[in-house]
C-alpha cells in the first residue's frame, strides 16, 4: 500500500475542507456587509492555524529533536501531516454542528474525520517518514490548538 500517497490525499482533503470554510466566511462577509458579522466559529479559525504555523517553524528551523527514520535528515517531530489534518478536522468537528443539523450525517462525518486522522498518523509511521512519538506529538499540538480555538470562540466579554 502506498501510505505516503494516502496521507498526502488526506492532507489535501483537509486543506480543501478548510477552503470550504474560508469561502463560507468570505460569502458571509460580503453578503452581510461586515467582517464582524461573520460567524464567530469561522472568524476564529485562523487562530489555531497561526499557532500551527508557528509550531512548524519552531520545530522545523529552531529546535530539531530528531530526524526522520528514512535517513533523509529532515526534521521529524512533530509530524506535520498529522498536525495539519488533525487540527483542521478537529476544528471541522467543532464547527459542523452549526451548519449540519442532521445528527446521523454529522456522526458519520465525525467518524470519517477520525478515521482519516488515524490513517494519517498510522500512514506516516508505516511509510517510514515519522516515529510514533512524532504522531503523538502532532496530535497533542492539534488538541492544544483546538482548545485555544474553543476558548476564543466561547470567550465572553466582561460586563462593565
Amino acid at each position: 500500500m502506498q501510505w505516503e500517497l494516502i496521507t498526502n490525499i488526506i492532507l489535501i482533503t483537509s486543506i480543501v475542507t478548510l477552503g470550504i470554510f474560508f469561502l463560507l466566511g468570505l460569502y458571509q462577509w460580503v453578503s452581510r456587509g461586515s467582517i464582524t458579522k461573520v460567524d464567530k466559529k469561522i472568524l476564529c479559525m485562523p487562530i489555531p492555524l497561526v499557532l500551527m504555523a508557528i509550531t512548524y517553524f519552531i520545530f522545523d528551523k529552531l529546535v530539531i529533536f530528531h530526524t526522520r527514520p528514512n535517513g533523509s535528515g529532515e526534521p521529524s517531530f512533530p509530524s506535520t501531516h498529522t498536525m495539519v489534518v488533525a487540527t483542521i478536522f478537529f476544528l471541522t468537528m467543532m464547527v459542523l454542528p452549526k451548519y449540519v443539523k442532521n445528527k446521523p450525517i454529522r456522526f458519520i462525518l465525525d467518524i470519517l474525520m477520525i478515521v482519516m486522522i488515524g490513517l494519517t498518523g498510522t500512514g506516516r509511521v508505516l511509510s517510514n517518514m515519522h516515529y510514533p512519538v512524532d504522531v503523538i506529538g502532532a496530535l497533542a499540538f492539534a488538541f492544544i490548538f483546538t482548545e485555544v480555538y474553543y476558548f476564543a470562540v466561547h470567550h465572553k466579554k466582561a460586563k462593565k
